[in-house]
């Protein structure tokens, strides 16, 4: 990967403003390799490089630039793109919020698709109709047919609002179990319903943990 590209994916990736030191840094092994003489030359290449991305994503064919911003580096769209940009951010749709027991049933039925509500009602301990109406309406799961048994339950499985959501390509790419923990963790932090009764809920009847989550959803 060449340096301009190094610097390209670490300024995307950072949530705040990167300086050139921290940069540096964290490219110093690659620069070295390719040739770089001492310290200076390292920090030397890397604000040259810097400064033609820069000058890269100056062009009109970019909707984004990189900007210096106290102190560091960031991208950010152009002033001539803010219209469009605030148009978009109007479309959207608001943010997902989750029950810790939303969150259980959608692993279940990310791991075990297509699944009957009686085999993730199995698995989880607790009755999970409430919550499955839940991922419903948030569209991260749809139905896939009935199981061809006594009964004929609804089966359920994950949707493309769901691959979206976890960045996967398709269910094959799903992690382990103990991946998929941490992703959740990151893709809905902030989000779960910071209710401690909630967080009980298979102790506690489903539906009233829905109601309790989705009080506390209200009184922030």
């Amino acid at each position: 990967m060449s340096l301009k590209a190094q610097l390209e994916a670490i300024i995307y990736a950072a949530e705040t403003p990167i300086t050139l030191e921290q940069m540096t840094q964290l490219v110093k092994e690659s620069v070295v390799a390719a040739g770089a003489v001492d310290e200076a030359d390292v920090k030397s290449r890397v604000r040259s490089s810097l400064e033609d991305l820069a000058g890269e994503y100056g062009g009109p064919d970019h909707g984004i630039e990189i900007r210096q911003v106290a102190g560091g580096y960031r991208m950010s769209t152009k002033p001539e793109q803010h219209e469009m940009v605030r148009s978009f951010a109007k479309s959207l749709k608001p943010p997902i919020r989750l029950s810790l027991p939303a969150l259980e049933t959608l692993a279940v039925i990310a791991y075990k698709q297509p699944a009957t509500v009686p085999e993730i009602n199995e698995i989880r301990g607790v009755d999970s109709g409430g919550v499955i109406a839940t991922l419903l309406d948030r569209k991260l799961i749809t139905t896939a047919g009935r199981k061809q048994v006594i009964g004929r339950p609804i089966l359920y499985k994950t949707t493309k609002e769901f691959l979206m959501r976890f960045g996967l390509k398709d269910v094959n790419e799903l992690p382990s179990m103990e991946e998929f923990e941490k992703l959740v963790a990151e893709s809905f932090q902030g989000e779960l319903i910071p209710a401690e009764d909630a967080a009980q809920a298979r102790e506690t009847d489903p539906a009233e943990a829905e109601e309790i989550a989705e009080s506390a959803a209200q009184k922030e």
